[in-house]
């Protein structure tokens, strides 16, 4: 039986050992950055800034009226007059930081927050803006910030992928990939881990005794190596021959992240794994596990929103019409869980190097459509990130007075994009890959890393 030898060594012994010494420097660099993993909180549909994050008072005095500015065009173009906004707002937090009864308990760590109110993106239709919102791009085939991420800086983890999607909610529009890895090797595309199945992961379970499964791997992964000698190295056969080794030590991986017996009930209890919603017990399952990912290395874990009845589609914030029933459904699925995430991270030391991002992939009109509902708007709109290297308790950015337009900081998602991996220690600028004969990179040709939010 061929010896099977693990990356590190066949780096450490082919070519001299340049492989390993590169591999040293990459792990030097990544070890100064402030962050070292990323959980993404993506609520898809599009929450209403304005009535979450960005209070204008000014809706509530000029209720009823037309808008006395330009209106953009629309995804429907039913555009009423102005609408207020349901909610109240408190402030919160030593920095007062103004925030709707739709999230009382993310209000609880306003000091964690750092709010920025003027993200702007380029596309109005859920697809689209997903897409872009994920990779930069427009269309599908590219790769996801988390299919960068760990192309740029791998994995801690040894037994898991380095970018997981947990699956306990809807795909967005746009499909599944948003999540995908595009042209960069196979290894960096999300895995999904379904954490409610009797089997989290299609095949987890070993069908054969596991000496048999390690004569089999063994054999497959001398001939895989054969293979991959005569194919000068492919990169696409290397990520699948990683892939195998991988699956296979998810075999016991995997069972033992999502068995969450051994968490205290306070915990369980903090999270809302105690609550009678189906919907909102499952998300915090998803908040849960997005820690213990964290605590078993993986760099990058994305959580999907779980539509409360009636709202599904992979766009459950897209109220259009009931705004007020739709928001309030959907906070309250997600509300006490995030909130939770910060606390049990702070708690376990491991908020210093975790970034957690709050976001949809565009706001709603300050206007009404129809009755009772607001469209889409792209061109200004807030998120939070919390977390190891930006300023917790601030807000940076602003829209107009009716929250319609960014005004001031104005930002895209390249800058957001730029900003993470700066936060991880990469330059968005030299992050590329060659495909097609052009290097790409997630930020294209754009992108500032957003430095007054940085510690």
């Amino acid at each position: 039986m061929s010896a099977r030898f693990t990356r590190r060594q066949i780096l450490e012994r082919a070519s001299m050992g340049f492989g390993a010494l590169a591999l040293t420097g990459m792990n030097a660099f990544a070890a100064a950055a402030k962050v070292k993993h990323v959980i993404f909180c993506y609520m898809s549909g599009g929450v209403s800034h304005i009535d979450s994050f960005d209070p204008k008072p000014r809706l509530a005095k000029e209720a009823g009226q037309p808008m006395p500015v330009p209106i953009d065009r629309t995804m429907f173009n039913q555009n009423g007059n102005i609408m207020p906004s349901p909610w109240e707002f408190k402030r919160y937090g030593q920095c007062g930081m103004p925030v709707s009864d739709l999230f009382p308990h993310m209000g609880s760590v306003a000091d964690d927050l750092c709010l920025i109110r003027s993200m702007t993106v380029k596309f109005m239709e859920h697809a689209q803006a997903n897409n872009y919102y994920h990779s930069g791009q427009p269309l599908t085939g590219f790769p996801s910030l988390g299919a960068w991420t760990t192309y740029g800086l791998g994995t801690e983890s040894e037994n898991l992928p380095g970018f997981v999607v947990l699956g306990s909610g809807e795909i967005p529009l746009g499909g599944i990939n948003v999540y995908g890895n595009g042209f960069l090797p196979a290894i960096h595309q999300g895995s999904f881990l379904y954490p409610e199945r009797p089997e989290p992961l299609q095949d987890v379970t070993p069908k054969e005794p596991d000496a048999l499964q390690k004569r089999r791997l063994a054999f497959v992964n001398s001939m895989d190596r054969r293979f991959l000698e005569t194919a000068g190295g492919n990169s696409q056969v290397e990520a699948a021959i990683r892939n195998y080794e991988t699956a296979y030590r998810m075999q016991a991986a995997v069972p033992e992240l999502v068995d969450i017996r051994g968490e205290s009930e306070a915990t369980k209890k903090l999270y809302g794994l105690d609550s009678d919603n189906a919907g909102k017990a499952a998300y915090a399952r998803q908040c849960l596990l997005a820690r213990r990912l964290v605590e078993r290395g993986v760099r990058f874990i994305e959580l999907t929103i779980v539509p409360p009845k009636g709202l599904g589609g992979g766009n459950s914030w897209d109220q259009h019409g009931k705004l007020k029933e739709g928001h309030a459904a959907n906070a309250f699925h997600v509300d006490q869980p995030i909130a939770a995430l910060i606390q049990d991270l702070k708690a376990r030391g491991l908020f210093d190097k975790t970034l957690v991002l709050w976001s949809g992939e565009f706001g709603r009109t300050p206007f009404v459509q129809g009755s009772d509902g607001r469209d889409h708007c792209p061109s200004g709109f807030s998120l939070w990130m919390a977390g190891a290297g930006v300023k917790g308790g601030t807000i940076y950015g602003a829209t107009d007075d009716y929250g319609y337009r960014a005004v001031e900081n104005i930002l895209t998602i390249h800058d957001l994009h730029a900003t993470i991996l700066h936060l991880m220690g990469v330059d968005h600028e030299k992050l590329t890959f060659r495909f097609g004969g052009r290097d790409f990179r997630l930020t294209d040709v754009h992108g500032q890393v957003i430095r007054p939010i940085l510690t």
